[in-house]
C-alpha cells in the first residue's frame, strides 16, 4: 500500500526542527555546558551561501563546528546564518535546513543523519520531502569518516583553531 500520508517527511521535517531548535537556543543563550555541534551540509544546494574560496575548496560537502569561535548565530524558519573563522578571516555562511546532510551533539552522544541530502550529493539540488529515502535517527555519533571540519576543536585535540581536520581523529576506538 502505498504512504499518501507520507510519513517520511513528517519524520524528516521533525528531525529538521530539532536542529533549528537546538540552534535557536543557542542563538538565544550561547551554549549550555559542554554542548558544541558538528553540522554537515550540501555546499552545492540551493540556498547555501558561502565565500567562493570556501566553495572552490569544498565543492559538495562542509562540515562545520559550532563550539568555541563563532559569532551572529541567526536562526529563521527555512535556514540559519554564521559566522565562522577562516585561516583568521570572518566568513558569513548562510545554511538552509534542508541542505544538511547530518547533525551531531557529541558531548551527548546525539546525531541525526539525513539520508535524503546524501542523495543530493552530486546534484546542485538540495533534497526534498517527498524524496523515497527515510531519515534516520541515531543514538551515537554519526559515521562522518569522510566528512572535513572545520573550527576549534575538543580541548583533548592538536588542531589548530580553523584548522581542517578529520573527524575519525574524535572516535571512539
Amino acid at each position: 500500500m502505498k504512504d499518501l500520508l507520507r510519513y517520511d517527511q513528517m519524520v524528516e521535517c521533525a528531525m529538521r526542527g530539532v536542529v533549528r531548535e537546538a540552534l535557536a537556543r543557542t542563538a538565544a543563550s550561547g551554549l549550555p555546558g559542554a554542548h558544541h555541534f558538528y553540522i554537515t551540509f550540501k555546499t552545492r544546494a540551493p540556498g547555501v551561501c558561502l565565500a567562493a574560496h570556501l566553495a572552490q575548496k569544498y565543492p559538495v560537502e562542509m562540515t562545520i563546528v559550532l563550539e568555541h569561535q563563532f559569532w551572529d548565530l541567526e536562526v529563521r524558519e527555512q535556514a540559519f546564518e554564521v559566522t565562522l573563522s577562516f585561516n583568521n578571516r570572518p566568513e558569513r555562511i548562510t545554511i538552509p535546513f534542508a541542505a544538511i546532510a547530518a547533525f551531531a551533539d557529541p558531548s551527548v552522544k546525539f546525531g541525526l543523519q539525513f539520508p535524503a541530502a546524501d542523495a543530493a550529493a552530486d546534484t546542485t539540488a538540495a533534497a526534498k520531502p517527498g524524496t523515497n529515502t527515510k531519515p534516520k535517527s541515531v543514538e551515537k555519533q554519526p559515521d562522518l569518516a569522510l566528512a572535513k571540519t572545520v573550527g576549534k576543536r575538543d580541548a583533548q585535540a592538536t588542531s589548530k583553531p580553523g584548522e581542517v581536520v578529520a573527524l575519525d581523529a574524535f572516535r571512539k576506538k
